[in-house]
């Protein structure tokens, strides 16, 4: 058998990098500019190698009887891996995926093409202006894990967002983030004083050494205007591999403090992570 070989192309935001892994025969690393964007197994669709993958996975398995098809918005590609995973777990899903980087969608769809019938159409797009040409209430789930580098660009961190984000979503949808903070959180605590602004239901879910400032690191962000099941979620992150606790309710409002909602004018992208960090991973 012959031995999968790197790929490397620039794309339109930045040069990618396709790398096998090793120890799994068909599981590829995607990087771009260096950053680890996504690790997908096309024999293994339900793996998730990234812990803030897990995380999202663990939620997207409680927010419906197991099985039951979503339709899901996917705002950023990588390399397509939790659209993957829901066609996986719940077949007949509608999903579609935003990626503003043309050049990474073909390199990814070339080298690591979908399954035939999986139900995800691939979009062209800048994020938000996707979000605010979708019509009201017709995705179960919105999914934001937009990358630029490793910070999540401005123009999604906003009030103005936040409201298009609800808009889209059905009265029993759920939003969910990919954010990535450290002490003292100015970005990750305005975050969720500007979802708190729309949604009446919150839950943060990252490592306890992130929580406590200790290292800079990833944090999934679930908003609704239902009760989520945060105790079916807290189980599931805190017997993952790396366990992980969630909060919610009065510690995630302590949590927040004082912070306030961001307007458009007052945005600036997530901060730029440090020197061997998991930037996005």
């Amino acid at each position: 058998m012959t031995e999968p070989i790197p790929v490397t192309r620039a794309v339109d935001h930045g040069i990618a990098k396709l790398l096998p892994d090793i120890d799994r025969e068909r599981a590829w690393l995607l990087t771009v500019d260096g950053a680890p964007q996504s690790y997908v197994d096309l024999d293994a669709p339900t793996h998730l190698e990234f812990e803030y993958a897990r995380r999202l996975g663990h939620v997207l398995d409680t927010l419906a009887e197991p099985g039951r098809p979503l339709d899901v918005l996917h705002l950023g590609g990588g390399a397509l891996t939790l659209p993957r995973y829901v066609a996986a777990t719940r077949p007949g899903s509608r999903q579609d995926v935003v990626e503003a980087d043309r050049g990474l969608l073909e390199l990814v769809t070339t080298h690591l093409p979908l399954p035939d019938g999986a139900g995800i159409a691939l979009h062209t797009a800048d994020a938000r202006a996707f979000v605010e040409a979708a019509p009201d209430a017709g995705a179960d789930v919105l999914i934001a894990d937009v990358f630029g580098g490793s910070r999540v660009p401005a123009h999604l961190t906003t009030l103005a967002y936040a409201r298009e984000a609800a808009r889209v979503l059905r009265p029993t949808g759920v939003y969910l983030a990919n954010l990535a903070d450290s002490a003292p959180f100015a970005f990750l605590r305005s975050q969720l004083a500007t979802f708190a602004a729309v949604f009446e239901e919150l839950a943060l879910i990252a490592e306890p050494a992130v929580l406590r400032g200790r290292r800079f690191g990833n944090a999934v962000l679930a908003a609704a205007h239902r009760p989520l099941d945060t105790a079916a979620v807290a189980r599931r992150t805190a017997s993952d591999a790396f366990p992980a606790r969630l909060a919610h309710g009065a510690a995630l409002r302590d949590f927040i403090g004082a912070a306030a909602p961001v307007r458009d004018e007052d945005a600036v992208p997530s901060p730029v992570p440090p020197d061997g960090a998991f930037g996005i991973g």
